[in-house]
């Protein structure tokens, strides 16, 4: 046989098997979409348009309940009486700075001193207090911000504003 007959016989052999496995082989179905249809897109942006439209809140009432100052907090346990305004009979109300201190330290009673990493502090129950910390007590409806200036083994010293007053650790005890 001739050669070039060979070759040629071989190509159309790879021809014709090459057209019969094109038309026997199962045609692929195009991969289907990860998006959804545009349809339901735009129904989920217009849920989410509705549900993000902020809504104008309540007006807050003018007065708000103070939790740490309820009303009523401060008012006369002892059954004394009140005179004719309406005053409970007792002392008066301290007018300056001097008398305001004087009122509010006799109501301060610490539990004790400790001396810790070179400082004096003072505590309460649970609370401590070191000379330059602040301390703010409300006083017959009056915040006062007091300063304490000094701690030693028996005493402390307050300030407000420019007034000072030394007061005992333990009242009533004298060392």
């Amino acid at each position: 046989m001739n050669p070039r007959r060979c070759i040629l016989l071989a190509l159309l052999g790879l021809a014709s098997a090459v057209v019969v496995t094109a038309k026997a082989a199962p045609t692929r179905k195009a991969p289907e979409s990860d998006l959804a249809t545009v349809d339901v897109r735009r129904e989920a942006v217009e849920a989410a348009a509705n549900m993000a439209k902020a809504e104008n809140p309540a007006a807050l009432p003018d007065t708000l309940p103070q939790p740490f100052s309820p009303p009523g907090f401060d008012r006369d346990t002892t059954g004394e009486k009140t005179g004719a305004a309406g005053q409970a009979a007792g002392p008066a109300k301290p007018s300056g700075d001097r008398e305001l201190l004087a009122a509010i330290a006799s109501k301060i009673t610490p539990s004790g001193t400790f001396f810790f990493g070179g400082e004096h502090y003072l505590q309460f129950s649970k609370k401590r207090l070191k000379v330059g910390d602040k301390l703010t007590v409300n006083y017959e409806g009056l915040d006062c911000t007091l300063e304490l200036t000094a701690i030693d083994a028996t005493n402390f010293t307050l300030r407000l504003n420019r007034e000072e007053i030394t007061r005992p650790i333990k009242p009533g005890k004298t060392p």
